[in-house]
């Protein structure tokens, strides 16, 4: 079984060199057949040169390089689409995880029948913790994904990464889009070491951009195979609240002979607002099957290929 260790990495210089000599030692003591695939997302220090000497060093390295910096999700699309791996594991450059204790780890933890194991921050004591607590917490209550720790370290069947559509800082959503798709999700306590050399690429400021993009992922996770129930409901709410409001006029105007134009108005409004809503949801249905036929076309040709 072939390991890809996958490994995104901007700004690292300091850190490379001895990540990639602990993973050396995971391989060897281990008896793993592996390869490492590490993505320079736009580093402007000495990352690039520390990992082409690397590649140098290791044969089992390979390297590639974003011209300039578009985020992890985007280094995560290059990365998985180079993995040849039938596992991947995902490590962080900043050497906060150990691969020698925790790709050991997460490989027993898979060969126990799992899909996906998250690893579990043990010992971390960061000023972001309040905040990642938070997150967690409500991700696990939306979500229903049994996990601690939703953005860190993992291990991957292949035919996960194969199956996860990433946008614009989908990397937060991996677990929740894996569970989605029923595939089975473990999570096993990891140490935390703190960062040594370099800065962290993550601040607060990313909070109010994970709130939206978490009631996004919610709505596309709920709806996007069925958005009748969405638009419908929202179409039925008008439109009911609208005639309703009709009848009670026209009720108004039979006991006192009065009308109430602007009244009447809203409720033209909310009615032909709920017939509009029933359309978006039926072109939406439409958008959804069109899209399944085309899923199921790739299906069919990735299985040629294969």
């Amino acid at each position: 079984m072939l390991v890809s260790v996958f490994i995104p990495a901007h700004n690292e210089a300091g850190n490379i060199t001895p990540l990639l000599d602990k993973i050396a030692c995971t391989f060897a003591d281990h008896n793993l057949d592996g390869e490492v695939v590490l993505v320079d997302d736009g580093s402007t220090d000495g990352t690039a040169a520390e990992a082409a000497a690397g590649a140098a060093r290791y044969p089992w390295l390979r390297v590639f390089t974003h011209r300039r910096r578009l985020g992890l999700t985007a280094a995560m699309k290059t990365g998985f689409r180079q993995v040849r791996g039938d596992v991947v594991v995902f490590l962080p450059a900043d050497l906060e995880s150990d691969p020698e204790e925790d790709v050991p780890k997460l490989l027993d933890k898979l060969a126990e029948g799992y899909d996906v194991v998250a690893g579990w921050r043990q010992g971390r004591r960061e000023g972001k913790v309040v905040a990642s607590t938070i997150y967690n917490f409500v991700s696990r209550r939306l979500f229903n994904v049994q996990a601690h720790d939703m953005n860190w370290i993992k291990a991957f069947r292949r035919e996960v990464i194969d199956d996860l559509p990433l946008r614009s800082d989908w990397h937060r959503f991996i677990l929740m889009i894996a569970a989605d798709k029923g595939y089975k999700i473990a999570e096993v306590p990891t140490s935390y070491y703190p960062r040594q050399t370099g800065r962290s690429k993550y601040g607060f400021w990313r909070l109010p951009v994970s709130f939206l993009d978490v009631l996004v992922v919610k709505f596309l996770l709920t709806f996007s195979q069925k958005p009748m129930l969405f638009f419908g409901a929202i179409g039925s709410l008008f439109a009911l609240t609208g005639l309703g409001i009709g009848l009670w006029l026209v009720y108004i105007w039979l006991a006192t002979h009065t009308q109430q134009r602007p009244i009447l108005l809203l409720a033209f409004v909310l009615i032909l607002a709920g017939l509009l809503l029933f359309l978006v949801g039926f072109l939406a249905e439409l958008v959804v099957s069109q899209g399944e036929r085309i899923e199921a076309i790739e299906q069919r040709l990735r299985e040629r290929g294969e």
